[in-house]
């Protein structure tokens, strides 16, 4: 039985991570792809991408309450196989209709995946550490997409793209057949908690909505990040080595929340990190310089990897049965889902400044939730 403290099977849950996580790298290459190589406008480009996050945010909205009853290991493998498939499929075809019902069918099934895989993360004895660990296996996986995807879709066309993704989800397929882990024995305390048929503490969708809030924001921006560059000539070779140092940057956030698990306060995390995400995304829709807009786009993942890890934690201390975690990709997604095509409509309508403006007034909101979070983790904490 491979548990979820062993290599093998921190190894399954990271592949896992990046595959069901793919969004959160690929969504400039994939909007960019769709918008290029399929001449489909950024309303049709973002609604593609957001009918995969809605199909994950459907599967964690099934699964997630189900997750102490069923078995993660044949869940994941058969998840993230079926979106593979879907994946591969989507490569062969070019219609707008055809490529909605893939994509839906890749999201739901890799939403699957992914919702065993967060709630095992969040039944391990230490979920913030896990949870970084599997967030350090993302950025490196964002080097390696961003550095070379862009160019293979540049020489080979559009549908390599997909054949990309068919390949990460393949081999998640295969990784979570072999060493997927079972989940650490539940707690007296959380055994307790579900006998007794309680539902989650309320004030845990204050924390749920805080991070879907981020999630809009950080899709809305992330998705146009290509085109805004492009589109104010900076060139071709220069966006894509900003994409390059994004993947690069992105090996950092989650190994640093693991370092400063004990030593920063996660309250203090969850409120900043709204605000700098705010801020950056402003600089990067109003900005007429490359160099601010290198720099703002380059660190713009930071702030979501940073303080979701924090988050994470704090969800899986208010909630000792997983479920919470379990519900992780349908809070990231329905965020997500939003964003791409809720992007496209404010840039077909108002241009990247009101992407811009968009984004800061929903990451304030974000810190308003957040804060309404602040008072029961201060009661848990205290509880001994």
């Amino acid at each position: 039985m491979i548990k979820t403290d062993s290599r093998t099977g921190r190894l399954a849950l990271a592949v896992a991570h990046c595959a069901g996580m793919v969004d959160l790298v690929a969504l400039p290459v994939w909007v960019g792809t769709l918008i290029a190589h399929y001449a489909f406008d950024p309303q049709q480009a973002g609604a593609l991408v957001t009918l995969f996050l809605v199909g994950a945010v459907l599967a964690s909205a099934v699964f997630a309450p189900r997750f102490h009853r069923l078995r993660g290991r044949p869940a994941a493998a058969l998840g993230f196989g079926v979106a593979a498939a879907a994946f591969f499929a989507a490569s062969t075809t070019t219609a707008f209709n055809q490529l909605a019902v893939l994509h839906a069918v890749a999201g739901f099934s890799a939403g699957t995946g992914l919702s065993f895989t967060h709630g095992t993360i969040g039944r391990s004895a230490n979920p913030h550490r896990l949870f970084a660990i599997v967030g350090m296996a993302l950025g490196a996986f964002a080097v390696l997409f961003l550095g070379g995807t862009p160019q293979l879709v540049a020489a080979l066309g559009g549908p390599v793209l997909f054949i990309v993704f068919g390949g990460v989800m393949a081999l998640a397929a295969i990784t979570s057949t072999l060493a997927f882990p079972v989940p650490d024995e539940e707690s007296q305390a959380s055994q307790s908690f579900r006998a007794s048929g309680q539902r989650l503490p309320g004030v845990i969708w204050y924390g749920i909505a805080a991070i879907s809030c981020m999630a809009v924001a950080q899709a809305m921006v992330f998705s146009f990040v290509e085109r805004v560059g492009v589109d104010r000539g900076f060139g071709t070779e220069r966006v894509t080595a900003v994409l390059i140092a994004i993947g690069l940057v992105n090996l950092f956030p989650a190994a640093i929340a693991a370092l400063l698990q004990r030593r920063v306060d996660a309250r203090t995390v969850v409120l900043a990190g709204p605000a700098v995400q705010g801020v950056l995304a402003l600089t990067i829709a109003v900005s007429s310089g490359f160099e601010a807009y290198a720099l703002a786009t380059a660190v713009f993942v930071v702030p979501m990897l940073f303080t979701h890890t924090f988050a994470f934690g704090l969800l899986a201390k208010l909630d000792v049965t997983g479920r919470a975690t379990a519900a992780t990709p349908a809070m990231l997604m329905i965020g997500s889902a939003i964003g791409p095509v809720l992007g496209g409509t404010l840039v077909k309508a108002f241009g990247y400044g009101g992407l811009g403006a968009a984004a800061l007034l929903i990451d304030i909101v974000a810190i308003v939730l957040f804060a309404r979070l602040m008072p029961t983790t201060r009661s848990a904490e205290a509880t001994p």
